[in-house]
C-alpha cells in the first residue's frame, strides 16, 4: 500500500520530535532508573521491560489532564516502581526529570542536523517543558526558528495541538515535512493533519494492520538527509 501524500516538491521548513529522534531518550532512561535502583541494592530487570512500562504508563499519564513534563516522569517513576516491587519513595521519585539533562544524543545528530539548519527553516515539536527541553538544547546543535512544546499547547501528542499550533504560526501546512521516530505520537497525527512525516525507524517496527504507512521511512537521520538531497 503506498503512503496516502508526497512530499512537497519545495520544502521550506523541517521540523524534528526531539526524543528517540535527536536525543537517545531509550538510554538515558534505564540509566537513570539503574543508578537509582542501585542506590537501594535494587537490581533491575531487562532494560526491554523497563523501557515497555515506560512507554505505556506515560502514555496513560499524558492522556489524563494536562500537567508539566517533569511531573510526568515522576508520576511514571512511581508506577513503574510499583510494577517490578521496588520499594522506591515517592519523593525520591525527581530522579527521572533530573536525568534528562544527561540524556545524550544520537551519534548522528549533530552532524545530521547542521545538513538541515544550513538549508531549511527548521523546527523542534516535543513532548516535554519549556525547562527540559532547555536542558537538552545544548545536546543538539543549530538555531531553530520554531519551537512547540507540550508546556506552551497544554497537551501531548498524539493530540493534534503542537502541530496545528506549528501550522497557525507558519500559516501554512504547504512546504513543510516533519521527521519523527514514534508511530504513535508523531506519525499518526501527521497523516490525519495531512502534513508529510518521514518516519526514523531505528528499531526496524513493523506496522501493525490497520496503521497507516508514512510519506517515507527511513532507518536514520543520514537516511532522511540523503532522502532530502543533503
Amino acid at each position: 500500500m503506498p503512503a496516502l501524500m508526497a512530499l512537497p516538491s519545495k520544502i521550506q521548513w523541517i521540523t524534528f520530535d526531539v526524543y528517540g529522534t535527536l536525543i537517545d531518550w531509550e538510554t538515558g532512561i534505564y540509566d537513570a532508573f539503574r543508578r537509582e535502583a542501585a542506590r537501594d541494592g535494587f537490581t533491575l530487570g531487562d532494560r526491554d521491560e523497563i523501557i515497555g512500562h515506560f512507554h505505556e504508563v506515560s502514555r496513560e499519564v499524558e492522556s489524563g489532564s494536562y500537567e508539566l513534563y517533569a511531573e510526568v516522569l515522576r508520576r511514571t517513576a512511581v508506577e513503574i516502581a510499583k510494577r517490578i516491587d521496588w520499594p522506591l519513595e515517592p519523593s525520591r521519585a525527581g530522579f527521572l526529570p533530573d536525568s534528562v539533562q544527561r540524556w545524550a544524543p544520537f551519534k548522528e545528530t549533530a552532524p545530521q542536523l547542521r545538513k538541515f539548519v544550513g538549508k531549511y527553516q527548521t523546527g523542534l515539536i516535543c513532548n516535554v517543558d519549556d525547562k527540559l527541553l532547555g536542558q537538552t538544547r545544548r545536546h543538539i546543535p543549530g538555531d531553530y526558528d520554531l519551537v512547540v512544546t507540550a508546556q506552551q499547547v497544554r497537551s501531548y501528542k498524539p493530540d493534534p495541538a503542537h502541530f496545528n499550533e506549528f501550522a497557525r504560526r507558519i500559516g501554512t501546512k504547504k512546504g513543510w515535512v516533519h521527521i519523527a521516530a514514534s508511530h504513535y505520537h508523531d506519525v499518526e497525527p501527521c497523516l490525519k493533519l495531512k502534513v508529510p512525516v518521514i518516519w526514523v525507524n531505528r528499531s526496524k517496527a513493523e506496522l501493525e494492520p490497520g496503521q497507516k504507512k508514512p510519506t517515507a521511512e527511513v532507518k536514520s537521520l543520514l537516511d532522511a538527509a540523503k532522502l532530502l538531497g543533503l
